[in-house]
């Protein structure tokens, strides 16, 4: 349904492995077409699970219409480069670059720029250690003190399990000592003393968001794989996923083909901060926006030889409630139920269950966000400081599920005042 845009007032296409093939061919154009491009082949296309005869259907988005709002918002003074990929019922049907990769140079975001992911970094760490946990190599409800990792809490550690770390139930307070790693520390020292800080909970009884002590996640997967992060994540998870332009750590993005350079409020280019590569389970992972759509189909059951069906829900599936803090914006009240997973978040929204996570790191933004059952979701990179772009998914979720347009960008409309 389209129509007029309102304030926020509320709490047929191509085939599987089409999909996939323009994920591989496609440049920065608009994929509106039904027909299946041309492109090389693509190791994840054998490994995708067939798609559901509705996938067969029309898009349900008005695609010229998401990519006039997109207009919008890089009409915004802070805005310098973005890109956006759609899925529906399991079939790219949307990937585009938009702006820059550095403010004034001319050389324009396409689906194959590397963006930093920043904390959609999480959902990474969660699958190599559910995977590890699949094989028999750690058991998700195995007390961390006997993981041999530099971690430790305040009080009763022993009733702290790894599934505890990867859904953000340590009992410590949120964000413990971010403020040290980015003042330079060692994040292996900061988790050695951990224990010194006054206990927020009892593990596994609260939710506190962590990234230092998220990191842990990094080394539990180097002392069961023998290898290191990165290796591990290239070997285990983006290669076989065809992710060919993921990678972990400061040297993948800046050795990138075409890689989009951190920019604060004003378009004011900066240098790449490494604080946070340095918890690489955390925020450690880079990539374009088309291996980031590789991700969340597989992420949404395309590729059960890679991530089975159980061990999806086993990361998908709430653990914990997550209560707001602070201010927040209207999207972010509509999305109801705000729980989370190992390494993810999920969600109500108009009667639908959405699976997800947003990622911020200093220069740049990140978002997935899908409908597992539809088989439908949406993902965006953009390297600034200016979040406004998140607000899409919504816009982006109301077409597909035809409500009533709801105006969640909240901007001037220049072609309305002239």
């Amino acid at each position: 349904m389209h129509g007029t845009w309102t304030k926020p007032k509320r709490g047929k296409g191509i085939t599987i492995a089409a999909a996939v093939a323009l994920l591989v061919g496609v440049g920065s154009t608009l994929a509106f077409t039904s027909k299946q491009p041309s492109g090389a082949a693509d190791p994840i296309t054998a490994k995708m699970r067939p798609p559901s005869p509705e996938a067969a259907d029309p898009p349900r988005v008005n695609y010229q219409q998401l990519d006039q709002r997109i207009a919008l918002v890089m009409q915004e003074p802070n805005m310098v480069g973005l890109a956006v990929a759609t899925v529906e019922r399991g079939r790219l049907r949307f990937i585009r670059g938009y702006g820059e990769t550095l403010a004034g140079s001319g050389e324009a975001v396409t689906p194959d720029t590397v963006f930093r992911w920043a904390s959609l970094s999480k959902g990474v760490a969660s699958a190599l250690v559910t995977k590890l946990a699949g094989e028999g190599r750690l058991s998700l409800d195995a007390p961390l003190s006997d993981m041999g990792t530099t971690l430790t809490l305040p009080g009763d550690t022993r009733n702290a399990t790894v599934a505890d770390l990867l859904s953000h139930r340590l009992g410590l307070v949120r964000n413990a000592w971010d403020d040290r790693l980015e003042a330079g520390a060692d994040p292996k020292v900061i988790r050695s003393e951990l224990h010194t800080l006054a206990p927020f909970c009892k593990p596994g009884t609260c939710y506190a968001y962590q990234n230092i002590a998220y990191d842990t996640a990094a080394e539990i997967v180097e002392r069961a794989t023998g290898q290191d992060y990165a290796t591990a994540a290239r070997d285990r998870l983006f290669t076989p996923l065809g992710m060919s332009n993921a990678s972990v750590g400061r040297a993948g993005l800046e050795s990138a083909a075409r890689w989009a350079k951190p920019h604060h409020m004003g378009r004011r280019p900066t240098a790449v901060n490494d604080y946070y590569y340095r918890v690489p389970a955390a925020g450690g992972v880079n990539s374009s926006v088309r291996d980031l759509t590789r991700w969340m189909l597989a992420q949404m059951g395309a590729a059960p030889q890679v991530l089975p069906p159980a061990m999806l829900d086993t990361m998908h599936r709430p653990r914990i409630a997550t209560p707001p803090h602070g201010r927040r914006a209207a999207m972010d009240k509509a999305l109801a139920d705000a729980s989370y997973g190992l390494g993810w978040r999920s969600f109500h929204y108009a009667g639908h269950t959405l699976v997800g996570h947003r990622g911020s790191v200093d220069g740049y933004g990140s978002l997935i966000l899908f409908d597992p059952a539809d088989r439908s979701g949406i993902v965006m990179l953009w390297n600034s400081n200016r979040h406004v772009a998140a607000r899409l998914q919504l816009e982006f979720f109301d077409m597909l599920y035809g409500l009533a347009p709801t105006d969640w960008l909240e901007l001037p409309d220049p072609s309305a005042q002239k």
